[in-house]
């Protein structure tokens, strides 16, 4: 290596351009890799336990599901998500590299931004649910009747929300950004110990309506309103959006497992994941079906349901407090991390991990997450699925160009080096081959999600059943697609020769 900054590579010169890397986005040392099993373990159970995923439950009962098909419908989705999730876990906890670096492999070295923008925008969008989430809770539970029955609290046609919540949501969103502020060891103590408090909430509330609704047969005595051939639409959407749920994380799982001890550690930890939203969607499957038999009416959204319970000020603080932490412990680590990094990403030097956090939850409001979950159909049919159409083929591309194309050996140096010679230069820092592949199979699912919109009247049966099943066709076809269009690449660009793997450890100078 002739300086710190640079080292020979076939030949050539390769020197690592300090605009790429930044001090948020560099491969992480061996020495601080220090998630355990039980840490990522512990990180799933507060990322699962939170309000979308129980609103995801309720909502397939309002859709029309019994309990039993709705837990059938989540479980096999997350069980099908959990296996991208461990394959993109791998280069994290290999070479100790975030998402947004992990992406210049496949998209190249200037190409990466734009599958990262597109990571860090539904995830903008996840936020603001969230964030709306914990400003619900704070104005359903704190606020008194008094203030909410006075202007303030009076929708604005223009925004769709009163004064007073859109306080909330900016209340709760300064409490996650002061989190943030905290660092990172921060949230992992959050994570560690929040975990067994909302697995508390959770049974509190399970038990209360086993004893409301009279027993197990009437809490899961709500019965299936489809007949087999409205079943099968319902279910291939619900399924989609199952998967959905995880997927975006699924792509930048490496911001975390960049910090694995190991490998074992990142598999392990994450194996749990599918038990754990099982449990947690029986649970919410039971309560949004008991509240059918105790209120008349299904009550999906948990914040909502704890408005209807009232009661004493213990019992309010104790769901503003299980809220808050189910949200905080889902929100900061899956919908703050993916956009702050992108946006250091594309500056460095202008942004630093905590004002791009900032700049995510100014972003979130954009979406107006009050209109996305203002039902089950919304939430489901348009955001869930919808937003599966962008990042299903980005996974099928990362997943086929780390593990066939690379044989999952990276050149870490080449990855913060925007030399014309590097490997991931490809053609002025894009790879063709991967934008052709993303536009190809995202086109398919277009006319489809512009009919869930209203946008058009009416399309094609086989286009809607292309966008009913967008995780599927995206993940595959682009893995195909994308492998085809690669195929006349040259081995030296593809691809480190393995004996060189030790000296291409993120343990190298310049990181």
């Amino acid at each position: 290596m002739a300086d710190s900054n640079r080292r020979e590579e076939n030949g050539f010169s390769l020197k690592t351009d300090s605009r790429l890397i930044g001090n948020d986005l560099r491969s992480v040392p061996a020495a601080f890799r220090t998630l355990f099993w039980y840490d990522i373990a512990g990180l799933w159970v507060g990322m699962v336990v939170c309000v979308p995923s129980y609103y995801m439950a309720g909502s397939l009962i309002d859709l029309g599901m019994s309990w039993w098909q709705g837990i059938a419908t989540i479980v096999c989705g997350n069980t099908i998500i959990l296996i991208p999730l461990i394959l993109n876990g791998h280069p994290g906890a290999r070479y100790g590299i975030s998402f947004p670096i992990l992406l210049r492999s496949a998209f190249g070295i200037q190409g990466a931004y734009v599958p990262a923008l597109f990571r860090a925008l539904v995830a903008c969008g996840w936020c603001g649910i969230e964030t709306w989430i914990g400003g619900q809770a704070i104005f359903l539970l704190l606020l008194p009747s008094s203030l909410k029955l006075s202007w303030y609290a009076q929708p604005l046609s223009w925004l769709g929300i009163s004064v007073l919540e859109f306080c909330c949501f900016l209340l709760f969103l300064l409490v996650q950004l002061g989190i943030l502020w905290k660092g990172m060891d921060r949230i992992k103590s959050l994570e560690k110990y929040s975990a067994p408090v909302l697995i508390l909430m959770v049974a509190c509330l399970f038990f209360w309506a086993y004893c409301k609704a009279g027993g197990f047969g009437e809490m899961l005595s709500t019965p299936s309103r489809l007949n087999p051939n409205q079943f099968w639409p319902v279910f291939l959407s619900s399924l989609t959006a199952s998967i959905t749920t995880w997927s975006g994380l699924g792509l930048n799982i490496s911001d975390f497992t960049r910090f694995a001890n190991s490998q074992f550690d990142q598999i392990v930890g994450q194996l749990g994941m599918p038990i754990f939203m099982g449990l947690f969607t029986f649970s919410g499957l039971a309560i949004t079906s008991s509240t059918a038999v105790i209120y008349g009416r299904v009550i999906s959204n948990p914040v909502e349901l704890f408005g209807e319970i009232g009661g004493s000020t213990l019992t309010v603080v104790i769901a503003i407090l299980g809220i808050s932490l189910a949200t905080i412990t889902t929100n900061i680590p899956a919908n703050f991390v993916a956009p702050a990094n992108a946006l250091v990403s594309f500056s460095p030097s202008t942004f630093s991990f905590l004002g791009a956090a900032a700049l995510t939850g100014l972003f979130s409001m954009a979406f107006q997450p009050w209109k996305i979950i203002q039902s089950s159909e919304n939430f489901i049919y348009t955001w869930l699925v919808g937003s599966s159409i962008i990042l299903s083929p980005i996974m099928g591309i990362m997943l086929t160009d780390y593990y066939i194309i690379r044989r999952m050996v990276l050149d870490v140096n080449a990855l913060y080096s925007d030399s014309t010679q590097g490997p991931y230069y490809y053609v002025g820092g894009y790879n063709i081959a991967a934008f052709s592949t993303l536009i190809i199979c995202v086109a398919p699912t277009v006319p489809g999600l512009l009919h869930k919109t209203g946008i058009i009247a009416s399309t094609s049966e086989a286009f809607l059943a292309i966008y009913d099943n967008a995780w599927f066709f995206g993940i595959f076809s682009a893995s195909i697609i994308y492998w085809l269009l690669s195929q006349g690449r040259r081995n030296s660009k593809a691809c480190v020769d393995p004996s060189m793997l030790e000296s291409l450890q993120p343990t190298t100078s310049i990181l």
